[in-house]
């Protein structure tokens, strides 16, 4: 896959795509900066496969991690200052870089696109309802070229063919992964199940 730098015209994020590629190598590890260029990579070629937005693909692409190696007192903070769900203090990075995380993408990076916004917060979790955006940016953390799991093939076959039926692997995936490994298990995701799962023909 031939990496596909844009060049933003929409005015969704103050900054040139080489400003805010700048931004987030500041603030990651060299392997995460290296994980987000990847999935913008594949959001972009999930969105042409799916009539989305380019630049908002990319957008959302880079930035959905852009939280993720904030100390845990940030996200507490939040939590606390911006009135969450308390539950969320029951939980650890793994839920909070998306769920939380997305309010820094917005004060920080002066991103207030809504679609961009919501796919960063459901990027871990999901949502019962999402826009194709939102899948794309759920799809293409999961499948981006360097993941490596048991699967991951065939997740990569199926979003490819049919993005929704890819958004359903994922969760049904992960909700497995969970329950098999005794992991606590956020009830937004049992939520994305009940939503997404049923309605395909999953083997």
């Amino acid at each position: 896959m031939k990496d596909k730098q844009l060049t933003y015209h929409e005015q969704i994020v103050p900054f040139s795509r080489a400003e805010l590629v700048e931004k987030l190598r500041e603030a990651l590890s060299d392997s995460r900066f290296s994980h987000v260029l990847r999935v913008e990579q594949t959001a972009i070629e999930l969105a042409g496969l799916n009539h989305v937005d380019p630049e908002r693909a990319s957008i959302a692409g880079l930035v959905h991690d852009y939280a993720k190696q904030r100390p845990d007192e940030d996200f507490i903070a939040a939590i606390k200052q911006y009135h969450l769900d308390p539950i969320l203090l029951d939980y650890g990075n793994a839920i909070w870089h998306g769920v939380v995380g997305w309010l820094f993408v917005k004060n920080e990076l002066g991103i207030n696109d809504i679609e961009v916004l919501n796919a960063v917060r459901y990027h871990t979790v999901g949502h019962q309802y999402m826009t194709p955006l939102e899948q794309i940016v759920y799809m293409a953390d999961y499948i981006e070229p360097a993941r490596d799991f048991p699967g991951v093939n065939e997740a990569r076959r199926v979003t490819k063919a049919n993005l929704q039926e890819g958004v359903a692997f994922q969760t049904k995936q992960t909700l497995s992964y969970l329950v098999q490994h005794n992991k606590p298990v956020f009830p937004q995701t049992i939520l994305t199940y009940n939503s997404w799962v049923p309605q395909f023909d999953l083997k």
